[in-house]
């Protein structure tokens, strides 16, 4: 029997409810590079690669709405969590309820604390102690995830 996860996920009416129990996605690398196109999206998202600062899409967009995993569509962030860090990746305060997990990393001779999503154990980014009230945290993401 496949592994599940409880998550909240977004009804026909367009509204974000749960938790509800899913199956986690599992791919192959090479079903993942197919279904995401892109080789850079493939090396942000499934390789825990980082975009460069400041070039992101989604870094200065402004529209209203939910921020899904590039990977599984699961809704990560709402727009409402968003703000300007001014560190050049685009920034939340808070996730989608417990839709995004967090795991050591300790790559680059330093330890930080990894995002990933919580369905398909996409890469998102990493999350920092100095975003604004209310849960004073900075969840670092690359706009290709």
């Amino acid at each position: 029997m496949p592994e599940t996860v409880r998550v909240h996920v977004v009804n026909e009416q367009g509204d974000i409810t749960g938790p509800i129990e899913q199956p986690k996605v599992v791919k192959t690398d090479a079903e993942w590079r197919e279904q995401l196109g892109s080789e850079e999206t493939f090396r942000v998202a499934r390789g825990k690669g980082t975009e460069r600062p400041f070039c992101g899409t989604l870094l200065d967009n402004k529209l209203d709405g939910v921020y899904c995993c590039v990977s599984c569509k699961l809704p990560l962030y709402d727009s409402n969590a968003k703000f300007n860090s001014g560190t050049g990746w685009p920034s939340f305060f808070q996730p989608v309820g417990d839709n995004v997990e967090v795991e050591e990393d300790r790559s680059h001779g330093m330890i930080r604390t990894e995002i990933l999503c919580r369905r398909c154990d996409c890469h998102l980014g990493h999350v920092f102690p100095d975003g604004p009230p209310p849960t004073g945290l900075r969840h670092c993401v690359n706009s290709e995830s």
